[in-house]
């Protein structure tokens, strides 16, 4: 919720709500995190998906396009903690699904991107939190990315989320 705040503006067009969030959270139990980071990585992806939504919606100008964004929180055992960011975008084909997580790399017109966010979010999610990331994409339809992180770590050294 603390990236949307940041992200508001981006949802709407003269005061009006362009982009939907349809939010599915269940209960979660306190997640052994770098809270700082999670927002950051929360951050790339929902910029992502309004970059493609927005891109979408001038593609689809005159016809009957609803832009949405799906947030879903849940616990999966053992102990893994899930969250999903889905769009209804224009997503993207497997050659490109293949590196989005690959430094430098970019889909974006020159000066739209420097081609990290997604690296540092595979960092962050992979290397610091231990956990896994996933891309899910069609071309045409829409993009999800799927997050999971061990709730508690042994090698952990900061507060709770």
């Amino acid at each position: 919720n603390y990236t949307l705040a940041i992200l508001q503006q981006r949802l709407m067009i003269n005061g009006e709500v362009k982009i939907q969030i349809e939010r599915e959270y269940y209960n979660l139990p306190l997640v052994e995190c770098y809270p700082g980071e999670l927002n950051q990585v929360f951050f790339n992806i929902l910029s992502n998906s309004i970059d493609f939504l927005e891109q979408k919606l001038q593609q689809n100008s005159l016809l009957n396009f609803s832009p949405k964004i799906w947030l879903k929180t849940k616990i999966q055992e053992p102990d893994q903690v899930l969250i999903s960011i889905r769009d209804n975008a224009i997503g993207m084909t497997a050659e490109i699904v293949e590196r989005i997580f690959d430094p430098f790399y970019t889909t974006k017109p020159v000066g739209k991107g420097t081609g990290m966010g997604m690296a540092i979010t595979y960092q962050t999610i992979v290397e610091k939190h231990h956990g896994t990331l996933q891309c899910n994409s069609t071309l045409g339809q829409g993009t999800e990315i799927v997050i999971s992180i061990p709730q508690k770590r042994k090698d952990f050294h900061s507060s709770l989320f």
